[in-house]
């Protein structure tokens, strides 16, 4: 397939994708990601990392094990965002790219100074070539402002600064519907969220994380309604991010 140009692409990645079957960041995949990233902002692409890990990076340094207070949560994110920004500081560097932290909550997507505000401060930084690293801010979060999960977060931004695709990273390898035999399949495409698509995303699946299907499916609704192509796809496999950015067939995609 003849590669496809997105313009700015965002890459959202999720706290499974981030996490070791032990529980502690792992490293490595961050680093391979970082690498796949780097490719395309070398190949002048606009790049925007939403990131999870936060909170469990910061319970791992803690020992809280998986905290269940939003005071624990926030105390957790407190420690965990510097730690997880310094890992991917020091991933970016390796290849010469600037990294910068965003923090937002949801009245800096529905504020109409604060998004103003939010997107002048974003696209300043993409038209100076720097990968913005952007989380919600869970230090300062409270149920009345979280956007609660980060596949949510993730498809507002993208409708903020414009973008072609959003890249979903996941534990799985897409969205999977059930054929009239109860078999399992992967979904390779889907241009409308109907009744049968909410009931297959079911209830969140992941251990870590507070996303799941659901959120992911709510995502792909913005994303549609912006008209922006939206990718599901497995946060472990190599080149699967770049294959999704060239217009390639993997993972579950969805597209107007």
């Amino acid at each position: 397939m003849a590669e496809k140009s997105y313009g700015t692409i965002i890459i959202k990645i999720g706290s499974s994708t981030l996490t070791s079957p032990e529980g502690k960041l792992d490293h490595a995949n961050l680093r391979r990601i970082v690498a796949e990233v780097a490719e395309l902002v070398k190949a002048k692409k606009k790049v925007l990392i939403v990131t999870s890990g936060a909170i469990v990076t910061g319970s791992e340094r803690l020992g809280l094990g998986k905290p269940k207070t939003i005071p624990q949560k926030q105390a957790a994110a407190a420690v965990g965002q510097s730690l997880l920004m310094r890992q991917y500081e020091k991933a970016f560097e390796a290849y010469g790219i600037t990294v910068a932290q965003v923090l937002l909550t949801r009245d800096a997507i529905t504020d109409g100074g604060r998004y103003a505000n939010a997107k002048n401060c974003l696209m300043t930084l993409l038209k100076e070539s720097v990968v913005p690293v952007i989380n919600e801010n869970d230090t300062v979060a409270v149920e009345e402002i979280k956007i609660g999960d980060n596949d949510n977060l993730a498809a507002l931004t993208a409708g903020m600064v414009g973008a072609g695709l959003l890249i979903i990273l996941t534990d799985v390898d897409g969205f999977y519907l059930s054929s009239d035999e109860g078999v399992p399949y992967l979904a390779a495409e889907i241009k409308k969220i109907t009744p049968e698509i909410r009931e297959a995303a079911g209830h969140p699946s992941t251990q870590l994380g507070t996303g799941g299907m659901v959120t992911k499916i709510q995502a792909a609704e913005i994303c549609l309604k912006a008209g922006i192509e939206m990718r599901i796809v497995s946060g472990r496999k190599p080149g699967v991010i770049t294959a999704a950015a060239a217009g390639d067939s993997v993972g579950t995609r969805f597209v107007v």
